[in-house]
């Protein structure tokens, strides 16, 4: 699989990554998280992201791959207090959140550590920052992001504090081409992307039962890209390397607790970037249509 330069991390990633949420909110087996994680190693994944409130996700890995800790870089996020008896944001919380992280992915050190979408005025006081400075002091991580979008990513960017962002972008969220992501080039900063595929919103062809897609699938109606009238396999391919060919895109990372359904994505991943005039196509009907609110989904 292709890899790509991790802004001046030093890191290689793959431009296709593991988003761990869904096999922790969806309560996957751990057979099946083994046979999933396992074979995508096998087939080149080198980056698995998830984050201290995704329910039993990273028990889950640190249990399926702890023992190949080093054939993969591992990024995992704090803030909220899932289970803690302290508020989101709390710096304590923050300093025993990522303790305990480090405890449930069985190591002593991920490779970084992001601010799970704390607000922009969190960001601009600076010390939900400052500890993640520490834990890197302390070799907890070895390098600190944000994970999050609209105007605090772009603070996120302007503040040089951080070493990555990860946020959305999609056909169905296009904000950060503009807003983040050319600062974010022009600093060296890694890209991360999460919801690569609109959650794949209108596969269906029916408003999904989950809320959290319903923003998505709202807005695709009003875009009504004709490729998403193709096979879904097809519309998804498109989709997904739409993003990838966003300049500044290092990584996408999609969630599934299907093993085959990986495989399917990296084998679109390896056709390549979207033919110049398709990608053309997709951004000025987002020009053309985007309201004033589209803002950056979480």
């Amino acid at each position: 699989m292709e890899k790509r330069d991790f802004g001046k991390t030093g890191m290689q990633v793959t431009a296709l990554g593991f988003g761990g949420a869904e096999i922790g909110f969806q309560g996957a087996a751990l057979e099946t998280v083994e046979r999933l994680l396992n074979g995508a190693l096998d087939a080149g994944l080198n980056v698995i992201d998830t984050a201290e409130c995704y329910a039993g996700s990273e028990e889950l890995i640190g249990k399926a791959v702890g023992h190949r800790r080093g054939e993969f870089y591992l990024f995992t996020k704090c803030g909220h207090a899932s289970g803690m008896d302290l508020p989101d944001w709390d710096l304590r919380l923050l300093e025993q959140s990522i303790d305990r992280s480090l405890q449930r992915l069985r190591t002593d050190c991920v490779d970084l550590v992001q601010l799970h979408t704390c607000s922009e005025e969190l960001l601009r006081r600076g010390e939900v920052i400052e500890v993640l400075q520490r834990a890197r002091d302390a070799g907890k991580t070895r390098f600190i992001g944000y994970s999050g979008d609209s105007a605090a990513a772009r603070y996120a960017v302007e503040c040089s504090a951080f070493d990555t962002l990860q946020t959305s972008l999609s056909i169905a969220d296009q904000e950060p081409i503009d807003l983040a992501l050319p600062l974010a080039r022009e600093r060296g900063i890694g890209v991360v992307v999460k919801r690569p595929i609109a959650n794949a919103a209108w596969k269906s062809g029916e408003k999904p039962e989950n809320a959290y897609y319903h923003t998505y699938w709202e807005r695709l109606q009003k875009l009504d890209y004709p490729f998403l009238k193709e096979d879904v396999r097809v519309a998804v391919g498109t989709a997904l390397r739409f993003t990838l060919s966003v300049p500044g895109v290092h990584t996408a990372i999609v969630g599934t607790q299907n093993p085959g359904r990986w495989q399917e994505n990296a084998e679109l991943v390896r056709q390549g970037p979207l033919p110049s005039e398709e990608f053309r196509a997709i951004r000025e009907r987002w020009a053309a249509v985007a309201e004033a609110d589209w803002t950056g989904q979480g």
